[in-house]
């Protein structure tokens, strides 16, 4: 599950907040229809956070994203994205101060305090050779996943000390060889591509994985002895009746495939025992039982191209009555009304500018109803978004 963060405060003034209408930093968060949203809550970009990060250091492409039980911002950017046009630290002799690559994983506080930082690319034995997913438990312990052939989770101390391998590892392939990966959906000890996304019931003693950059499924494990229990894919579909053919990508105005569109992104479990799948491939919110009943799906923004959702967020209220989104293709993160999904605001704009988006990858909230979020390819970059009050 999600941590559960119950501050009565932050929640009082969530709820206060939502019921007001409030102006974006540049433009009025909207509904579907382009009207002005009554029902929204107005963000405004936090130009200080984080506050600066050595001088030597740049983030590279921010793929996972996480707020602990005590509302730290927990980063996971992938180093190896630095590339020859940033990398003048590392030249012998260096012909600049900038860059090096910066660790692997990153600690922040709300005030955009660098509080821990570590990891790097082989490292340790099992290192992902493609950084994707990062999450904590109640003891504290950082989880990261790669999505490559290979990957799979690996636990550490909040300092970086490994602690176990999660296993279910796939064969290391080649880029080329990766590329010619088929699917199997139906084989259930293998993670092929690694991790997308992953989430955690303690309570259960189960993880839930979206296995979706090869395959596209989800599928849950004991995370005590680490045998599989249960999986499904769209629409609640048995592993055994799945597709292994891959879907061609989806176009705006398309009707929703029987199947999720690779990849199945990410999954996350809300406080009142549902799941939510994003179908990144699909453009579209996919919702179950733990069981993997289907219950209802939500379209996010389907007049778009492929890639409308990213990751998926729920609010700090008790009731998690909105859903953030990020979305990739609309670079815009929208807040979503948990019940039917229907658009209740948004924010967000394609650019470079502060508290515009370029390949928004991740969204995620603390306690306080703080939107941080976390950009790829050209963006490189993590961002802080404040309820204005």
């Amino acid at each position: 599950m999600r941590n559960q963060r119950t501050h009565v405060k932050a929640s009082a003034l969530w709820i206060g907040l939502s019921c007001s209408i409030l102006l974006l930093s540049v433009s009025a968060l909207r509904a579907q229809d382009g009207t002005n949203d009554k029902h929204g809550v107005q963000y405004r970009v936090d130009g200080s956070w984080p506050k600066r990060l050595p001088p030597n250091w740049t983030i590279q492409g921010v793929t996972g994203m996480f707020v602990d039980k005590d509302d730290h911002i927990w980063v996971l950017n992938r180093p190896r994205d630095l590339d020859k046009g940033e990398s003048f630290a590392l030249l012998n002799p260096p012909t600049a101060e900038c860059c090096i690559q910066p660790p692997a994983v990153l600690e922040f506080d709300v005030d955009g305090n660098l509080l821990r930082s570590w990891g790097a690319p082989d490292s340790v034995p099992g290192w992902p050779r493609s950084e994707h997913t990062i999450f904590t438990d109640r003891a504290g312990n950082v989880w990261i996943g790669g999505a490559t052939a290979g990957d799979t989770l690996m636990k550490f101390t909040a300092d970086g000390k490994f602690i176990s391998d999660f296993g279910h590892r796939g064969p290391k392939l080649s880029p080329e060889e990766t590329g010619k990966q088929q699917e199997d959906n139906q084989q259930t000890s293998l993670l092929l591509r690694g991790v997308a996304g992953a989430e955690l019931d303690e309570d259960a003693h189960e993880i839930y994985i979206a296995d979706g950059y090869l395959n596209k499924r989800v599928i849950v494990y004991d995370t005590d002895t680490g045998a599989f229990k249960r999986g499904w894919g769209a629409y609640g579909t048995s592993l055994d009746q799945i597709s292994n053919d891959p879907l061609p990508q989806r176009k705006p105005g398309d009707p929703p495939a029987k199947e999720f569109r690779q990849p199945v992104h990410c999954v996350h479990a809300s406080k009142d025992g549902f799941v939510y799948v994003c179908d990144r491939g699909g453009d579209r919110i996919q919702v179950f039982t733990k069981q993997g009943k289907f219950v209802k799906e939500f379209p996010v923004s389907i007049s778009s191209g492929s890639g409308t959702v990213g990751s998926i967020d729920f609010s700090p209220d008790a009731q998690q009555k909105y859903l953030f989104v990020s979305s990739i293709m609309d670079s815009k993160v929208y807040i979503l009304n948990r019940n039917d999904g229907s658009v209740a605001g948004w924010f967000g704009h394609l650019g470079h500018e502060p508290g515009d988006f370029r390949t928004l990858h991740v969204a995620t909230a603390d306690s306080h109803g703080n939107i941080y979020t976390g950009e790829v390819t050209t963006g490189e970059r993590i961002q802080k978004f404040a309820p204005v009050k």
